[in-house]
């Protein structure tokens, strides 16, 4: 489903995140706590906890792992 003009990528709870820029802790790790129109994240190195809106953590995904699968 198109949502203001472009398709959405398919986040689910529980999925890990490569982001393309690492945490200060030097992570790159980061689990999806909530999803909407805002991503909760933990960050797998430290625990710390971010809210971020949509559009920018989708520009910033490398890769994705969902849960069960090893990062």
């Amino acid at each position: 489903m198109k949502v203001g003009g472009y398709m959405p990528m398919d986040i689910q709870t529980g999925d890990v995140l490569e982001l393309k820029k690492t945490h200060p802790c030097g992570s790159k790790e980061w689990k999806v706590l909530r999803v909407g129109m805002d991503f909760k994240l933990k960050c797998i190195g430290c625990g710390h906890e971010v809210m971020t809106p949509r559009s920018k953590a989708e520009k910033a995904i490398k890769k994705v792992w969902r849960e069960g699968e090893a990062p």
